[in-house]
């Protein structure tokens, strides 16, 4: 249940990602790879609250050095593999209309982030997220 919730969170985070770095790309307003940092950052928020609450449960303060900095440090990690990908589609899809330029660098930001993708469902679920409760000491008898 945990992986499909998850699941639904990267569809919700992807799709504010892709409609972001589409509308920046298309209207030519930042090239793709500073279109695809600001899409990144904006489709983190999201994908953090998102996956502490409704995927892993998590109630009450964030904390910012137990939680949001390693959630951080991880998207980010996708995103300079995702800016690489998306700044050599980029350029490959140089001299193409719009729409296919478009689709290209958006191709390479999903086929990058998905590469990582169960990576970080494991680090979530077994380092970020992971419950801290102890199970209950064996009674002796």
């Amino acid at each position: 249940m945990k992986l499909i919730r998850y699941g639904a969170v990267s569809a919700v985070a992807t799709s504010v990602s892709m409609i972001v770095l589409g509308a920046l790309v298309a209207t030519r307003t930042l090239t793709p790879g500073w279109a695809n940092i600001v899409a990144t950052g904006v489709g983190t928020v999201p994908s953090f609250e998102l996956n502490r609450r409704w995927v892993w449960g998590k109630q009450g303060r964030r904390s910012l050095g137990g939680e949001v900095a390693p959630f951080a440090v991880l998207s980010f990690a996708g995103l300079a593999l995702s800016t690489l990908a998306v700044s050599l589609a980029g350029h490959w899809a140089v001299g193409l209309p719009t729409v296919e330029r478009t689709t290209a660098v958006e191709a390479a930001s999903v086929a990058a982030f998905g590469s990582l993708w169960v990576l970080q469902f494991v680090l979530l679920d077994r380092l970020l997220f992971a419950s801290r409760t102890r199970p209950p000491a064996m009674i002796r008898g």
